[in-house]
């Protein structure tokens, strides 16, 4: 098997077969990783979801979410954020959706499911369903044509249930204009703000600081740390020994002729005046009155860009609409048929899209092409030249891999063979300071080996990495003395909470026993400060983006002109006081209630399905292996 794969080390599959046995690893943990191996983990109304199941939906999970916090995204993270039980969820979920449709007789037929699938743009070329690119895509996604098949089926099942539940879901006028003065009705209010840091004379005891320190000593605790020695195995360092005939660089490029193709492209200029995509024919027509006006002046000769800098309300309108150089995928359809369907310098008829309307000036067009074998011949050498130079990477790592077990026989084997091994400062589950590309990778999996334990291999980057901790320190309460700056100012500032909360206290009930807030705020050298007007969403004014303001603001009237309490914000403790109240003005009620109409349907829509599937939940059999999610 190890042959097989050191063999096939450049062949992609391998590649992503071998990383998703990393991200098992490092999120999971080799014990429980082997003690699931292949089981079932959950019954729903006697349907089992495997470890299959799940691993596919948790690993999903996994890169969405490294995608969106990057190198912040860490092991705590993904206890924070519950990962394991959101895909055992989404799991259950579907199961019983599925189960729920086929309890209803819904049926998907196998013409029904042929016909959508061959509708997914991934799966065509020039418009036209692929068979062969269709399996390749499957390939990559680490699925067979009849996983692909099955969960197409349910999702088709379970849409149709999801139609039938929601489409008696209806949205009344009455509704529609209770939300529109929900959101615009606006309120003016007075505040003043006890800001914590302006107590700037508490000045604590030593005895203070030892006593604080003794009740939160935990919060002080150092995080455990590491320290690693590993051998880097870059793929850049055998480039030397690498040689690509002709006769390879000539097969690659007969066997891959699509690579070589290099499609259509056009440069162009646009000025868009945005339409909603709900807003009535009324002023879709309008709008399209004031883009022939425009396209009128720049067919009479004013230059494109100066009108696009004028009247577009794009976000290109500060580059003269300049869209640059693009392929016909990479717009909206509309416009991308319209714009491959010119030449060079033509100015297009007002063309509809989602976003409004577009009068596109074409200012270039790039035919499709080919490129010739010796075009392409210095771009395949290089290809082929890096992936071998990584094959040789990983082939070296693999035979160290296979003779370095624990102890010192990573120091031994990189000795016989003149590697360096290098070796990191002591580091926390942030990762090395410096020299690794992707450090929180390297820091996880150094964190789930023991001491003198050497890791598989590793793979981070385009490069490979074999890793064995020399040292562990545990986390550890530190001496008083080296923390107690820290511990100082965390006390400091806890007892100038404890102040502005208490001042801001005081001055609120005397607001309530019928006192004047200009003159109570007088003793806290504070005064009042008039916000105008705002809506229910806004950013408040002088205030800024305060959420729980806003909604005891909305809660006070004439005759309840003071919340119940102070109200906390990241700036310190507000008392509010109400000032005056605007009902929403429905001159724009028109314009908007079509908009409104369609977003509320599609929300009450989703709360309904929701209680369904919380229905059917409610009433099914569900088990969870124990232990699974510990």
């Amino acid at each position: 098997m190890l042959r097989f794969m050191r063999q096939q080390a450049g062949n992609w599959l391998i590649k992503v077969l071998l990383g998703a046995i990393v991200i098992v690893f490092i999120f999971w943990g080799v014990g429980s990783f082997r003690s699931q191996r292949g089981g079932r983990i959950a019954l729903v109304n006697g349907d089992q979801i495997t470890l299959d199941d799940y691993r596919e939906v948790y690993n999903n999970l996994v890169e969405r979410l490294r995608e969106r916090f990057g190198n912040n995204f860490n092991e705590d993270m993904i206890k924070m954020l519950h990962v394991k039980r959101q895909a055992l969820n989404q799991l259950i979920d579907k199961k019983l959706l599925v189960q729920e449709a086929q309890r209803l007789k819904f049926r998907v037929s196998d013409k029904e499911l042929a016909d959508a699938i061959m509708q997914y743009g991934a799966f065509q070329r020039a418009g036209v369903f692929d068979n062969r690119l269709y399996q390749n895509v499957l390939d990559r996604l680490r699925m067979t044509p009849e996983e692909f098949e099955v969960s197409q089926r349910d999702a088709m099942l379970i849409e149709r249930l999801k139609v039938l539940i929601t489409s008696s879901v209806k949205v009344s006028n009455q509704e529609v204009k209770e939300w529109f003065n929900w959101t615009n009705a606006s309120v003016d209010i007075d505040f003043v703000l006890f800001d914590p840091d302006k107590y700037k004379d508490i000045k604590p005891s030593s005895e203070e600081i030892k006593t604080f320190f003794e009740k939160h000593k935990e919060n002080y605790k150092t995080d455990a740390t590491v320290k690693v020695r590993y051998l880097h195995f870059d793929p850049d360092r055998y480039r030397s020994k690498v040689t690509i005939s002709d006769e390879e660089i000539r097969d690659y490029f007969d066997e891959n002729p699509e690579e070589f193709e290099i499609p259509k492209t056009v440069e162009a200029r646009h000025i868009l005046l945005k339409v909603d995509q709900n807003a009535g024919p009324e002023d879709v027509e309008r709008t399209r009155k004031r883009a022939l006006n425009i396209l009128k002046m720049a067919r009479e000769g004013k230059k494109f860009a100066e009108l696009a800098s004028k009247y577009s309300e794009g976000p290109t309108r500060n580059t003269g609409g300049y869209l640059g150089t693009f392929k016909k995928k990479a717009m909206v359809k509309p416009f991308a048929d319209k714009a491959f369907s010119m030449k060079a310098g033509e100015i297009s008829e007002p063309v509809r899209t989602r976003f409004g309307w577009h009068i596109i000036n074409i200012e270039k067009v790039n035919e499709a092409s080919i490129l010739s074998f010796n075009e392409a011949k210095k771009k395949i050498q290089k290809k082929l030249t890096e992936e071998m130079a990584k094959n040789l990477a990983y082939d070296e790592t693999e035979d160290v891999s296979d003779v370095s077990f624990a102890g010192e026989d990573l120091l031994k084997v990189a000795a016989e063979r003149n590697l360096k091994v290098l070796t990191t400062d002591f580091f926390t589950k942030k990762g090395p300071e410096k020299g690794i590309k992707d450090r929180v990778k390297f820091a996880l999996a150094a964190f789930n080996l023991a001491v003198m334990e050497i890791s598989d291999i590793q793979e981070f980057g385009d490069e490979y990495y074999i890793l064995q901790v020399i040292e562990k320190i545990p986390p550890k309460i530190p001496e008083l003395d080296k923390v107690k700056e820290e511990v100082k100012a965390d006390l400091v500032k806890q007892r100038q909470e404890a102040k502005a909360k208490e001042d801001a206290d005081t001055h609120l009930s005397a607001l309530k026993s019928g006192k004047s807030m200009s003159t109570e705020s007088k003793h806290f050298n504070l005064t009042p400060t008039t916000t105008g007007f705002f809506k229910r969403n806004d950013s408040i004014p002088k205030i800024g983006p305060e959420r729980e303001i806003a909604k005891a603001a909305f809660q006070l009237t004439n005759e309840i002109k003071l919340p119940e309490k102070v109200i906390k914000s990241t700036k310190g403790y507000y008392v509010i006081q109400f000032r005056d109240r605007k009902t929403a003005e429905f001159e724009e009620f028109n314009k908007e209630k079509v908009s409104i109409k369609q977003r509320l349907l599609q929300q009450k829509k989703a709360r309904t399905f929701d209680a369904l599937l919380a229905q059917i939940r409610s009433k099914s059999e569900i088990t969870i292996k124990e232990e699974f999610l510990e």
